[in-house]
């Protein structure tokens, strides 16, 4: 008798616990009024982080992304056949992500008019954010390529500027933003303007007090 009544609470146990087991290993039906998990942002670019140890800095770098090859203009009007994209990045010293020390702004234009080229005194960079003028600085040529071959005729010249963290924040949080170096001129597209954002999402830095408004 006492056999079966130990066999019986053994074999109760055993069940309780292959219960509870199933209960616990089961998927939860979400609350209703559960918040819905975060999305990354929908802008189709690549953004890394890095630590530089030569310039000992940690990096957030926005790489190369296009921004448009219908919309680019001149003095005269729509230019035919010039591309530009754009790259960014933030430059936090030391393998920190509270304080930014600045920004650098890159922009490729690749087109088959070598007349469209950016000489020296017309690469000055300006922004028309949400209305505001910002004057970003004279940009300097970082590299200037061909196509290949003997007759290749296209050109691509990357310019490239630093400018202050409050600066970059005001691109980021507009919801236009035109810009033109020299005679060229062409807007951001709202996927540029989103990747901004979200490289400004993934350091802790507040603007600076006292900083332009």
């Amino acid at each position: 008798m006492k056999r079966t009544v130990t066999l019986s609470c053994v074999i109760w146990t055993l069940l309780a616990a292959a219960a509870v087991c199933a209960q616990t290993g089961a998927p939860r039906a979400a609350r209703p009024d559960a918040p819905a998990a975060a999305q990354p942002p929908a802008h189709g670019g690549k953004i890394e982080s890095s630590y530089d140890g030569f310039a000992r800095e940690t990096r957030v770098a926005l790489r190369r992304m296009g921004v448009t090859c219908e919309d680019v203009r001149g003095r005269r009007g729509a230019l035919k056949g010039v591309c530009v994209s754009l790259q960014a990045s933030l430059h936090c010293p030391g393998m920190q992500l509270d304080y930014v020390r600045g920004a650098t702004l890159r922009l490729t234009f690749e087109t088959k008019d070598w007349d469209s080229r950016h000489p020296a005194g017309e690469r000055d960079l300006t922004a028309v954010a949400d209305g505001e003028t910002l004057r970003l600085g004279r940009m300097r040529l970082a590299s200037q390529d061909v196509g290949e071959g003997w007759l290749a005729e296209d050109a691509k010249e990357t310019l490239e500027v630093f400018v202050p963290y409050e600066a970059f924040l005001k691109l980021a949080r507009a919801s236009s933003v035109e810009m033109s170096v020299g005679k060229t001129a062409f807007p951001l597209r709202e996927k540029n303007l989103a990747a901004l954002r979200d490289m400004s999402a993934r350091v802790n830095a507040p603007p600076r007090e006292g900083a332009e408004r």
